[in-house]
């Protein structure tokens, strides 16, 4: 399994996020050495495939966030078919409850042994507010609800959890260093939110806590996409100082 990331670089998870396998290797390849990882999200595999993980791991880990929900039988099939593909990380749903998440976990197991991706629980997705949860019948606002889906996927195996970077602090109060957390809607000073509501910059985000930090569009958009990348690994290093 991934081991914890210590340079500054390695913290980023630089996000794929585009419908074009071509342009998603080429993303790849000029960040390599630049970043920790890189994450294959839902456009970029269903369209490009299963194949596009081993062309992306050619350059860096591959983070494959397809952020599984359903039955545990399904997710158990799902998580064996993802071990194939020999991914560094996989994404579920922690909404899934206990015997869905632990079903991930012993399916990783069983199929992916010592190389087996680290089992990350999606929490409460970073463009969530307090009125869209409202609206699902989930009160309490987002941080009480990460808190809660985070103690459910923990205890049932889940290695560490997704969630915004304003969450960061208080799971790390509440469940101390052990479980890895993967933190998107990340943005760097002065960027765009995008369709992003919880966010902080990359030095906030890993000064609270954070194992890795995904970073998509202002890696992936910037006219020199090794310079920003460096950037904000230098913005990183100012946050693990401080």
């Amino acid at each position: 399994m991934i081991a914890r990331p210590n340079a500054p670089h390695a913290r980023i998870a630089a996000a794929l996020d585009t419908a074009d396998p071509a342009q998603a290797e080429a993303w790849a390849a000029s960040l390599a050495g630049r970043v920790g990882i890189l994450k294959v999200g839902l456009e970029l595999f269903c369209l490009a495939g299963p194949g596009i993980v081993s062309r992306i791991a050619q350059h860096a880990p591959v983070f494959l966030d397809l952020k599984f929900h359903d039955i545990p039988n399904t997710v158990a099939g799902a998580v064996r078919s993802a071990c194939a593909l020999k991914p560094a990380m996989l994404t579920i749903h922690a909404a899934g409850g206990a015997p869905m998440v632990t079903a991930a976990r012993e399916a990783a197991e069983k199929a992916g042994g010592a190389d087996r991706p680290a089992i990350l629980a999606v929490t409460v997705l970073t463009s969530t507010n307090a009125e869209t949860l409202a609206s699902t019948g989930v009160i309490g606002g987002p941080v009480q609800q990460v808190l809660r889906l985070a103690r459910v996927a923990l205890e049932a195996g889940a290695d560490g959890l997704v969630c915004s970077p304003q969450e960061v602090a208080p799971l790390r109060a509440t469940f101390g260093p052990g479980p890895m957390l993967v933190v998107p809607g990340v943005r760097p000073p002065g960027a765009a939110r995008g369709d992003q509501s919880r966010v902080a910059t990359p030095a906030e985000t890993v000064g609270s806590g954070a194992d890795w930090i995904v970073v998509g569009r202002p890696i992936t958009q910037a006219a020199d996409m090794a310079a920003s990348a460096d950037s904000i690994a230098a913005q990183i290093e100012t946050g693990l100082a401080a």
